[in-house]
C-alpha cells in the first residue's frame, strides 16, 4: 500500500497548500523530507493580504486556481465549523484534495511503515472494541491517516450526543473530573446533559483561560476549578501559556504545578481527559483511582500519532474489565476522536 507521502512524491500535479501557520509548517516539513516539492498556498479570502509564507505568495482559492489549473490541495489546518467544513466540501469536488495527517505532538509520523510495524497492536485494539461503529471508526480513521482522504472521515461521524444516548450513561451521582477543562465548554455541555450531580472538579493549565473558565462556570454548584497541569508525577514545570488549545510543556514561560489523578483523591465516577498528548502519563498517574474505582472515562485519541493502540493499552494494563467505545465527532483533520472506557 502507498501512502499519501509517497503518492505525493510521485504526483505530477502541482502541490498547493490551502492555508497557513503550523499545520502548514509540519506539513512543508514533512514534504521536504520526502523531496515533495510545493508549488503554492491560498487561504480564505480575508487572510490573504499580500503575505508571503515559506517564501510563497499567499492567494486566494480562485487565484490558486487560475494558476496551477489541475492541482492537488493539501487541507493545513483543523475546522469544526460546518460553513468552513462545507467550502472544504467544494474544493474537493473541483479539484484532488487531500488532508496530510501529522501528528499534534510528537514526531512519529503515521505512515505504512510506521502501521507495519504495530500492525499486530493495531489488530488486537480492533478486535477489542464494543461496537460496529467503533470498529468502521478505528478502521476508516487508520485509512485516512495513511491516504489523506478525508471522505474515510465523513463516512463515520457521529454527533456528539450519540455516545451518551447510546452507552455513556448519566446519573444523578456523577463526580465529573474535567481534565483539559479549557474556558469550561465540556464542563458546561456535561451540566446540561447530566442535570444533577454531587461534584465537579475543573482542571485546567493555562492561566488566561483558566480565569475563562471560573467565569464561565461561577454559577455552577459543587465545583471545584484547578489551575493544575495533568500528567504523571506530582511536582512543578515550566509550562508554555497561550491562551488557546494549543499548550503544552514547550520551554519556560510560568512555572506551575503538575499534579496526577491519584493526588486529586476525588474518588471520580466519569472522567474526561483532553490534555494535548499528555493522556498517556495522565493515565498512568490515575492508576490507583482506575485500579480501585473503575470511572467511565473519556480520553482524546488524535494528538499523538500511537494513540489508537497506546491508550488502550495503557488502560487495560491497569484494568481489563472495560467495554471501549470508540466515536469520531465532525471535524477536519483526524481531530475529535474520542475513546469511551465504560
Amino acid at each position: 500500500m502507498k501512502d499519501i507521502w509517497n503518492y505525493l512524491k510521485e504526483t505530477k500535479k502541482p502541490i498547493v497548500l490551502y492555508g497557513m501557520g503550523n499545520g502548514a509548517d509540519k506539513i512543508i516539513s514533512v514534504c521536504e523530507k520526502y523531496g515533495i516539492k510545493v508549488s503554492g498556498v491560498f487561504s480564505s479570502d480575508g487572510f490573504v493580504r499580500e503575505k508571503l509564507f515559506h517564501g510563497m505568495p499567499v492567494t486566494n482559492y480562485s487565484t490558486a486556481k487560475s494558476k496551477f489549473g489541475d492541482m492537488t490541495v493539501l487541507l493545513c489546518f483543523g475546522t469544526q465549523l460546518p460553513d468552513v467544513i462545507e467550502n472544504i466540501k467544494r474544493i474537493s469536488r473541483e479539484c484532488e484534495l487531500l488532508a496530510p495527517d501529522v501528528p499534534v505532538y510528537g514526531d512519529t509520523l503515521f505512515c505504512c511503515d510506521y502501521y507495519n510495524e504495530r500492525q499486530k497492536e493495531f489488530n488486537r485494539v480492533y478486535d477489542m472494541l464494543a461496537d460496529d461503529i467503533s470498529k468502521r471508526v478505528f478502521e476508516n480513521t487508520v485509512n485516512y491517516k495513511l491516504s489523506g482522504n478525508i471522505n474515510y472521515l465523513f463516512d463515520c461521524e457521529t454527533q456528539t450526543d450519540e455516545a451518551y444516548e447510546s452507552f455513556l450513561k448519566l446519573t444523578e451521582n456523577e463526580i465529573y473530573l474535567d481534565l483539559g477543562a479549557y474556558r469550561g465548554d465540556t464542563v458546561l455541555e456535561f451540566c446540561e446533559r447530566a442535570k444533577k450531580w454531587k461534584r465537579i472538579v475543573a482542571v485546567e493549565p493555562d492561566i488566561k483561560t483558566y480565569k475563562n473558565l471560573v467565569l464561565a462556570t461561577e454559577d455552577i454548584e459543587n465545583i471545584q476549578n484547578i489551575n493544575a497541569f495533568v500528567t504523571g508525577s506530582c511536582g512543578k514545570t515550566d509550562f508554555y501559556v497561550n491562551g488557546s488549545r494549543g499548550i503544552g510543556v514547550f520551554g519556560k514561560t510560568r512555572e506551575i504545578d503538575t499534579v496526577t489523578v491519584d493526588f486529586l483523591d476525588i474518588s471520580p465516577t466519569f472522567i474526561k481527559m483532553d490534555i494535548e498528548g499528555e493522556e498517556i502519563n495522565a493515565i498512568n498517574g490515575a492508576y490507583n483511582t482506575i485500579r480501585a474505582k473503575r470511572p467511565k472515562m473519556q480520553i482524546a485519541a488524535y494528538h499523538r500519532s500511537g494513540d489508537l493502540i497506546d491508550i488502550p493499552k495503557a488502560v487495560f494494563q491497569i484494568r481489563d474489565d472495560y467495554k471501549i467505545y470508540l466515536r469520531h465527532n465532525p471535524c477536519l483533520p483526524a481531530w475529535d476522536i474520542n475513546y469511551f472506557f465504560i
